[in-house]
């Protein structure tokens, strides 16, 4: 009997097509309408319409869990739970082992409680061990809750910037051995796509008795990720944490998967309704089964199941394959790139020496990171993202060359001055929505804007956000979008 299921190629090409925004038309500074060309990926990805027809059809039976009376409840209840399994069983999370369980705000929300629970679970260990490109959410929630944090440079392979240095991790889990509590470790920069040898490092770490916690915001909807190694158990991940709106489900929730050993000797950061046995006067029981004692409150009950159904999806298409696409579509980029004279790329670009993924920053000799993204914007239809990705410190060493450290006010002073004029990159960014077709496009404006700097310089001036404005061209986003205008029109159309 022939199989009516897709996977691979025909499936990515059906699905690739059918996402929300790939057809939006703006007006540009020129007079002309065209279509959007969304390279902003990395920010946060397009919806996959596959995931929300499965929400909008979830509405219909929709109530709240943590209940099998009622025909609604039982549909929610069993499908918010699908939801975790689906989603545990994609990073090869054995469940006997690991759990999973959704947090509020992407990976910030996840990583900040995350680092409270392994300051509580091993008090004695008080530094933590992060690298120098990482995102701000898998930086600051570790300074606040560690007492010391060491920062890991990354190789410096023909004066280019690579991926975490290896030998100086495992020389500072030496020199510091019993003292770290967990190594935190992005999968693939937000910056430059470039990729970290997680499973090489978990080994490292696991060696001098840490913990290994990966930041998978920009890795998971891109790479095959494994949580075991069945082979190896010191290759394992102890932690991932993962954002589904970077997932292809905007308005989805944060996404830990964790040792379920480690969160089960202490009770649970947050307490509320669901995550109780009992509740007395004086005292409360917490549930003891996993992602239950984990989910305070009522969850974002669509918003997972939305996810849960665009990871079953990329699952069916094949992990492999899509990165196998997106590897031959960076390489390409990167190639055309490099032969724009004027374009400046961060981080190795040779994907030989360094595998990259989804992401490239670069600038253009002559013109503020900000001007670039304007025009692009303006005048072709593309967006892009400039300046820092929340990665300050990971941007101003490229971009300066060297770290940069400020010990007073006036040094302060100095460097603000100085950034102001140096301060950021463009980065163009890429989801599985992404084609040929956008890098060519992307290719041919990089090309004439190189050429014309100065015709359209005298088009921007600076205004006092720093933000490039055009001297006679204006978006009306109202226009474009107004949710008060549209509550307007709903209330007013005839029943």
């Amino acid at each position: 009997m022939k199989s009516n299921s897709m996977t691979g190629k025909n499936l990515l090409d059906k699905i690739r097509k059918d996402f929300i925004g790939l057809e939006t038309e703006y007006t540009l500074a020129t007079g002309d309408k065209t279509r959007r060309i969304y390279l902003d990926s990395t920010a946060t990805t397009l919806m996959m319409k596959a995931a929300r027809d499965v929400m909008e059809s979830l509405y219909h039976h929709y109530a709240n869990t943590h209940s099998q009376l009622h025909f609604s409840a039982k549909i929610a209840t069993n499908e918010y739970h699908w939801a975790h399994d689906r989603i545990l069983s994609f990073v090869g999370g054995d469940p006997d082992r690991y759990t999973c369980f959704f947090t509020g705000s992407g990976t910030t929300a996840g990583m900040n409680r995350v680092a409270r629970i392994l300051r509580k679970v091993q008090p004695d260990k008080d530094t933590s061990i992060i690298s120098i490109m990482e995102h701000h959410s898998n930086d600051l929630p570790h300074r606040k809750q560690m007492k010391n944090i060491i920062h890991i440079p990354v190789d410096r392979k023909n004066g280019q910037f690579g991926c975490i240095c290896m030998e100086t991790l495992e020389k500072v889990l030496k020199k510091n051995n019993g003292q770290v509590n967990y190594v935190a470790m992005t999968g693939v920069s937000n910056v430059t796509g470039i990729e970290n040898p997680i499973y090489d490092a978990a080994e490292i770490t696991h060696k001098y008795g840490a913990l290994m916690l990966v930041d998978g915001a920009q890795l998971v909807a891109h790479q095959l990720v494994k949580m075991v190694n069945p082979k190896n158990e010191n290759r394992n991940i102890d932690i991932l944490i993962f954002s589904g709106h970077k997932t292809y489900v905007p308005g989805s929730p944060g996404v830990v998967i964790a040792r379920k050993d480690l969160l089960s000797q202490i009770e649970p950061e947050e307490v509320g309704g669901g995550m109780v046995e009992m509740v007395f006067t004086d005292n409360y029981l917490v549930k003891s089964n996993f992602p239950d004692r984990e989910e305070a409150g009522t969850p974002n009950i669509p918003g997972a199941i939305g996810l849960a159904a665009a990871i079953d999806i990329l699952d069916k298409i094949g992990m492999e394959f899509i990165q196998e696409e997106e590897d031959n579509l960076v390489n390409t980029t990167l190639q055309k790139m490099m032969e724009i004279p004027d374009i400046i790329i961060y981080g190795e670009p040779d994907t030989t020496i360094c595998k990259r993924t989804a992401s490239i920053s670069f600038n253009m000799n002559g013109l503020d990171h900000g001007m670039t993204a304007a025009v692009l914007n303006d005048y072709f239809n593309i967006a892009v993202r400039n300046e820092c990705f929340c990665a300050h410190p990971y941007v101003k060493e490229m971009v300066f060359d060297e770290p940069v450290k400020i010990n007073n006010a006036k040094e302060m002073k100095e460097f603000r001055e100085l950034f102001h004029l140096k301060k950021g990159m463009v980065r163009a960014s890429f989801g599985i929505y992404s084609t040929h077709e956008d890098v060519d496009a992307l290719i041919s404006a990089l090309i004439d804007i190189s050429k014309r700097k100065e015709f359209y310089s005298n088009l921007y001036h600076v205004n006092s956000n720093g933000d490039y404005n055009h001297n006679h061209f204006t978006f009306d986003h109202i226009k474009e979008f107004s949710a008060e205008s549209l509550i307007n029109n709903l209330i007013q159309q005839e029943i």
